[in-house]
């Protein structure tokens, strides 16, 4: 009897458990004005079945490519290569969304990994909706090492409506917390875009809940703004949502009208409503909420990145009361400066100046470099996380961390590696006050350069710019969002007159699509909207705003060729090349050469030499020229190869070969005003891997009219004995110049970065000699160090010294 009794009441407890919640819940209306919801960065494991989280990882690769990791029972692992097939890697790819595989890797191609292998002899027919469906030793069964880590290398092309990123970024639980949003309370609040102020509310079934604030902390301000991509917290006047929540009281409990005896309404209600026809911009959101309070208790440290990170109390069913004697939980959080809307305020607000973030596609995502001694230098993946990654991204003005990057996915750097196994605690004001590890050249390589994703503010940007046309997603007419005196809104083109790559690289970052791959002047073969007005010309970019309408442009609409087949374009890509000089490599190998001028009939031809040689003798006498090597390195993503096609490229008679790009390189000689006073230029006839960092293979080779480009983890060398490697100084009289070197001048093809194209040196010359020092890249030092560099001792003057 006692048994069944039992039995009896754990199933009526267990119908009641499952009941009430339903019967009990309410949700909030999502419909009003809001900030855009933050998503959890990364869910862990939950007992109801989910589906396998698979990723790409590894350096050097391009994002379609790379050693395969699964996450299972809370913990990233690998697949051993024993058995590995095109099937398995058909199966993968189609799990990260590709539509399928062209090849795979085996032997740790892409690095070896680190924690479980988590799979070995793994046998798929190809058809199988996930890994785990194939046959294979079982999970956690294997006699594999890391030596043997499967990699795949998936087709370039998306899944139609595949949306699953696929990618977890902190290890928080879903099933608490998944989205977090502030609601503005002030009615005019919803037209201001990043929302600084307001509920904070929590996504709950079909709708959002409040918190309420009985215990809230600025603790748990700082994590929800840190989510939403401030960098600070700030007090909100309590008092006055107080009297807010007050207000609304009275409202539901007041009778509609409020008259006299003999019909004529109190001076109290008159004066009530005196105040609501004074300020009709400013009507309440609070007045006509109802509160959902599915969180009572929340106890932040202050350093989580999520607020499901944090020990949360969630509202009882049964409870009589959901949040006795408070309120909905209000915030007030601190923009950092490039989402400030007041331009006081925005010059008070100082970030790191000694901390910066390069390579990244998107604001507030990059490789993390640090500056010491005047000089730039990047950090060491070894123990990366979450905690000092936010401690960087809050230093610049950014909120909390999204994702900590390692292997350098945001691209190698190619100064000093300063920092290894940085162990913030996540209250530091700057990653230079956490405990770091000193370098050795065995600990870290730049492989290892770590990067960051931080949490931005939702700034509505993306709204008011779309392209059309295209074959994919990633290209198209671009076609912006503008409204007239009226207020009213449409869509409009661009003119393509003098769009470029700077341009191009704008609008993808706005439309959230990564990198500029190409600016189009003409899309008549993406004519397919019935969009045909030109509302935008004289677009000119720096390259680095958030949107276009950040950008110089003309007041008045003029364009030459306003047909809509003149619209601009773009073509955008998830990843970029990025090319580097290397620096040191100048300097080492500087020498004059005076060269007779029958040597140069090929070099004169080809208008490598200066004007004034073109009334020279010839072919007696010589020409003074300024050698060097030239060593380019692919830091970025992604290869680079030329903008035309084989099929375009020039053929050159005289040196007996193609070229494919005409200006590749500038070379400049520069006095003391910045003028130049000898110039040169080189020509891409041949570019090549002429040789890559271990483990990479070359995949360019200029013989037989192979295809042109550089490999990432690649270099061409241009050597200092070749036609057009010099710079004519024949006219120049000694003193001391700036030489520079400026790869890719005209933008041609798209890079990730172009602050680092162009090398700097000291150059001395006595009429005799010549010497360089002080050779660096554009960016690789401080301001400071700039300045002292362009004033060097004799460079006033232009003496020697």
């Amino acid at each position: 009897m006692d048994k069944s009794r039992c039995k009896q009441q754990l199933a009526f407890s267990l119908l009641l458990g499952l009941w009430l919640p339903h019967c009990l819940t309410q949700t909030t209306p999502s419909n009003t004005a809001t900030s855009k919801p933050t998503t959890t960065p990364t869910p862990s494991p939950s007992p109801r079945p989910e589906r396998l989280k698979v990723r790409l990882s590894g350096y050097p690769r391009k994002h379609n490519e790379g050693r395969i990791e699964l996450f299972y029972k809370g913990e990233w692992g690998t697949i051993c290569d024993d058995d590995f097939t095109i099937a398995n890697a058909h199966v993968l790819c189609h799990h990260l969304g590709f539509v399928s595989a062209t090849g795979w890797t085996h032997s740790a191609k892409y690095g070896k990994g680190q924690g479980k292998i988590w799979l070995d002899n793994v046998q798929c027919h190809g058809g199988e909706k996930s890994i785990e469906f194939c046959k294979s030793r079982g999970w956690g069964n294997s006699d594999c090492t890391h030596d043997e880590d499967a990699g795949v290398v998936c087709k370039d092309e998306r899944i139609p409506g595949f949306v699953d990123s696929n990618v977890i970024d902190a290890q928080v639980d879903e099933n608490k917390v998944e989205e977090v949003r502030l609601r503005p309370v002030v009615g005019v609040a919803k037209k201001k875009l990043p929302i600084t102020e307001g509920v904070v509310e929590v996504k709950y079934k079909d709708g959002w809940a409040q918190i309420c604030d009985v215990g809230w902390t600025a603790k748990n301000t700082r994590v929800v703004c840190g989510m939403l991509g401030f960098p600070h917290e700030r007090k909100v006047n309590k008092n006055f949502y107080r009297r807010l929540k007050k207000r609304a009281a009275e409202k539901v409990s007041r009778p509609k009208v409020n008259v006299s005896a003999g019909g004529r309404q109190t001076p109290k209600a008159k004066a009530i409503n005196k105040s609501k026809q004074s300020s009709p911009g400013k009507r309440l959101y609070l007045e006509r909420q109802k509160n959902n309070f599915h969180l009572h208790s929340v106890a932040c440290t202050g350093t989580e990145v999520h607020l499901a990170a944090c020990p949360l109390e969630f509202n009882k069913p049964n409870a009589t009361s959901s949040c006795a004697g408070g309120m909905p939980a209000v915030i007030s959080c601190m923009p950092g400066p490039l989402f400030m809307q007041n331009s006081g305020l925005k010059k008070k607000l100082k970030i790191s100046t000694n901390v910066r973030l390069k390579g990244g596609a998107k604001v507030g995502e990059g490789r993390v470099e640090v500056l010491k001694d005047n000089v730039w230098g990047t950090v060491c993946d070894d123990r990366w996380n979450l905690l000092s990654a936010s401690v960087v991204c809050r230093e610049l003005g950014f909120g909390s961390a999204k994702e900590a990057l390692t292997g350098a996915r945001m691209g190698q750097g190619m100064g000093p590696i300063y920092m290894n196994e940085v162990k913030c605690l996540g209250q530091e004001r700057s990653i230079w006050d956490c405990p770091v590890k000193n370098i050795t050249s065995e600990n870290c390589q730049h492989s290892e350069d770590a990067a960051v994703r931080c949490n931005v503010p939702y700034m509505g940007l993306e709204t008011s710019i779309r392209i059309t046309g295209g074959r994919t997603r990633y290209e198209g007419r671009v076609e912006v969002l503008t409204s007239d005196p009226n207020g009213t809104q449409s869509w409009g083109l661009i003119c393509g007159e003098n769009w470029s790559t700077k341009e191009a690289m704008v609008a993808c970052r706005q439309l959230g699509l990564g990198y500029a791959n190409q600016g189009l002047q003409e899309t008549w073969y993406w004519d397919s909207s019935n969009v045909t007005d030109m509302v935008m010309s004289g677009v000119k970019c720096m390259g680095n705003e958030m949107a276009l309408s950040q950008c110089q442009y003309h007041k008045t609409v003029s364009c030459q060729r306003a047909a809509a087949k003149f619209a601009a374009g773009v073509i955008c890509s998830e990843t970029a090349s990025d090319l580097v000089l290397n620096a040191s490599l100048v300097e080492q190998t500087v020498y004059i050469e005076d060269r007779p001028l029958h040597m140069l009939y090929c070099a004169a031809e080809e208008d490598c030499l200066s004007k004034s040689a073109a009334k020279a003798n010839w072919p007696y006498g010589h020409r003074r020229l300024l050698r060097f090597s030239s060593q380019i390195h692919n830091i970025g993503r992604a290869d680079f190869k030329p903008k035309a096609g084989r099929h375009s490229w020039v053929w050159h008679a005289c040196h007996g070969h193609y070229h494919s790009m005409d200006i590749f390189t500038h070379y400049d000689l520069l006095n003391a005003n910045g003028t130049k006073v000898a110039e040169g230029h080189k020509a891409s006839f041949c570019l090549e891997d002429t040789d890559c960092q271990e483990g990479i293979s070359k995949r360019y080779e200029c013989a037989n009219f192979g295809d042109q480009g550089i490999t990432v983890g690649c270099w061409d060398l241009y050597r200092h004995d070749i036609d057009c490697q010099w710079i004519d100084i024949t006219d120049i009289k000694p003193g001391n110049y700036i030489m520079q070197v400026v790869i890719n001048p005209n933008y041609e093809v798209a890079e990730s970065d172009f602050t680092n194209n162009a090398m700097k040196c000291n150059c001395k010359y006595d009429g005799h000699r010549i010497w360089f020092h002080n050779c660096h890249i554009g960016d690789a030092l401080s301001e400071e160090a700039e300045r002292r560099f362009e004033k060097y001792p004799g460079q006033l003057n232009n003496k020697i010294s």
